[in-house]
């Protein structure tokens, strides 16, 4: 009973208090950066000169500064898509990321200089520092590691993951590298290659299949295609 005596005074108290009054707050101070046509821009000259574009978000130092009409574009970074001007569906996270991209739709950089010099190519994922920083035109392309088809320029539909993989492809097509320590580093302008393994595919001048890394299909697109398949001890 005691007990209950003493809580009473506690719960008129509460009872008592103006409930009416407490609303739900948000945060305080308020969030800015909020702009018409759901735009975010938060930096200096982020989304410059933005016109009818929308549902985009640039985050930092010029970011965005080029884009007009393009939409869902997303842009973290100093510099990141700063070139763009009516291109939409990409995005870029990373210092100068996809930085020279005009009109190039749905590419997605991640990393510092990722897709840098990436002008109008579309539908190419980079995810490293500098991976496939030298891509003006190629599209289709996937690049997953640091320099990962850092030289591909107007190559298509490759894919490279492990550090400096396809490193020195310029022009070739449909390759594939799979690997650390650069595998398939060395080709240039070959299509539809296949490396798999540390280092594979490097030397594919070279005629005996031991200076090459555990499985490799190359080159299919030659007069006399050559098909290996061993484990280098």
């Amino acid at each position: 009973m005691k007990t209950k005596a003493r809580l009473l005074p506690i719960l008129l108290t509460l009872l008592s208090l103006p409930l009416a009054e407490h609303k739900s707050q948000a945060v305080s101070p308020p969030p800015d950066g909020g702009y018409p046509g759901n735009n975010t821009a938060e930096g200096q000259n982020a989304l410059l000169s933005l016109t009818t574009g929308v549902n985009n978000t640039a985050v930092g130092w010029f970011s965005l500064k080029s884009n007009s009409t393009g939409q869902l574009n997303t842009a973290v970074g100093a510099g990141t898509l700063f070139s763009m001007a009516n291109a939409s569906r990409n995005t870029a996270v990373g210092g100068a990321a996809l930085f020279s991209d005009t009109n190039g739709s749905s590419n997605t950089a991640v990393g510092a200089l990722a897709l840098w010099s990436n002008t109008t190519g579309a539908l190419n994922t980079a995810i490293g520092d500098n991976a496939l920083f030298g891509n003006t035109v190629g599209f289709q392309n996937t690049a997953v590691g640091g320099l990962a088809l850092v030289n591909n320029i107007t190559g298509n539909v490759n894919i490279a993951i492990g550090s400096l993989a396809a490193y020195s492809n310029f022009t070739g097509g449909g390759n594939t590298a799979v690997g650390g320590g650069g595998a398939l580093s060395d080709n240039q302008t070959g299509n539809y290659n296949i490396a798999l393994g540390y280092a594979a595919g490097t030397r594919t001048t070279a005629l005996r299949p031991q200076h090459l890394s555990p499985v490799l299909v190359e080159p299919q697109s030659s007069a006399t295609p050559l098909s290996w398949m061993e484990t280098v001890n």
